[in-house]
């Protein structure tokens, strides 16, 4: 078989995605290993052609790598979800293509791109290259990372995370950080003029208002820090000085900042130095501190890639660009049908994907 002999079909997608869809993934509960069925279909479906490595980092996380030929490129997709919601006009877990739209859990985000790649990898034999994981969705995610740590990275020089993107290649967006603080104070009553000073919410108040105007003389700036505090209390009661107050907050910094650099500014604001840190989440933006994205840029043009303006939504591209291999976002959908009650991608852009990771897949020489 010639690299660009047989065209993939929307009827070949749409049976994967199906497939795929069907396979309960949501995260949390995470419920799976990599002794799922999951990971037997996938196998099955890339068939003996492709050498497969399937690691299971424990509370299911799990990467499946698969590698045909010797591809210098890199596909990238998760396929675990959200939640189901409640509400649904149609069974989340079983694929429905009504209206030129394909709805199911993940079908956008992004079970919808890793459909169009088995497809894709049944009608072409040329080299190829795929990083399935099943983590990016929850917490305590660790795949990319534990792949960047084992070398297997090395082997390429350009990754395609296939987020939804409209099947426009995108090079720049907003990183995530998200982080837990403890402040302390000094417990008492209430009557003692202290109290202004010692009590641990004040503390968190008086910190909270510096971090405010910072995230504003930010986004004045045009960096869009989107600074939020989602969750703050503390206390005993009216009448006592507290003596602890959390805070759980969040940022989503801009490209070419550093969360670390972000976080440590943060710490020093006034109150800080009564609080201590943990940090819940960090994923940096894309590009990072100290990277650029002019070699994606530049593969994308080879490559005759339509590109776009960035993203506002965090994807894994930048844990790739920040280990220093360079990474855009290409996939089908838009992130607003992703999330969803009623997840949904249309059929012409799951078709566009096939056609614009086929030109990728065909040039990978």
């Amino acid at each position: 078989m010639s690299p660009v002999s047989t065209k993939v079909t929307i009827e070949r997608v749409l049976a994967h995605l199906e497939a795929l869809v069907a396979f309960d993934t949501q995260n949390p509960p995470r419920d799976f290993d990599a002794q799922s069925p999951m990971f037997a279909y996938l196998a099955e479906s890339l068939g003996e052609a492709f050498s497969v490595d399937v690691t299971d980092h424990g509370k299911g996380r799990v990467t499946f790598h698969a590698r045909r030929g010797m591809p210098k490129v890199l596909f990238n997709v998760h396929l675990d979800t959200v939640p189901v919601l409640d509400g649904a006009a149609r069974p989340p877990l079983e694929l429905i293509v009504e209206d030129g739209r394909a709805y199911g859990r993940g079908a956008c985000d992004i079970k919808g791109a890793a459909a169009c790649l088995l497809a894709l990898a049944e009608t072409t034999d040329a080299p190829m290259a795929l990083l399935f994981t099943t983590d990016e969705e929850g917490a305590e995610g660790c795949c990319v990372a534990e792949f960047l740590a084992s070398g297997a990275a090395a082997a390429y020089s350009q990754v395609v995370v296939a987020e939804p993107t409209e099947c426009v290649a995108q090079f720049r967006h907003r990183g995530y950080l998200s982080a837990r603080g403890r402040f302390v104070g000094v417990g008492g009553h209430s009557s003692e003029p202290r109290a202004l000073d010692d009590n641990a919410i004040h503390r968190l108040v008086r910190w909270s208002a510096s971090a405010i105007e910072l995230a504003r003389s930010m986004a004045a700036e045009r960096r869009r820090s989107c600074f939020n505090i989602g969750t703050a209390g503390g206390g005993v009661k009216s009448n006592v000085i507290a003596d602890h107050a959390d805070i759980f907050w969040s940022a989503r910094l801009a490209p070419g900042d550093s969360n670390d650099d972000f976080l440590a500014t943060l710490s020093e604001l006034d109150g800080g130095e009564h609080a201590e840190w943990i940090t819940s989440f960090s994923g940096p933006p894309l590009p990072t501190a100290g990277h650029d994205d002019a070699a994606a840029r530049q593969f994308a043009a080879l490559n005759e890639l339509p590109t776009g303006d960035g993203l506002d939504f965090w994807t894994e591209a930048s844990l790739f660009a920040a280990a220093g291999l360079p990474a855009l976002v290409l996939g089908p959908g838009n992130i607003e049908q992703a999330h969803v009650v009623d997840e949904w991608v249309a059929l012409e852009q799951l078709e566009r994907a096939c056609e614009r990771y086929g030109a990728v897949v065909n040039g990978d020489v």
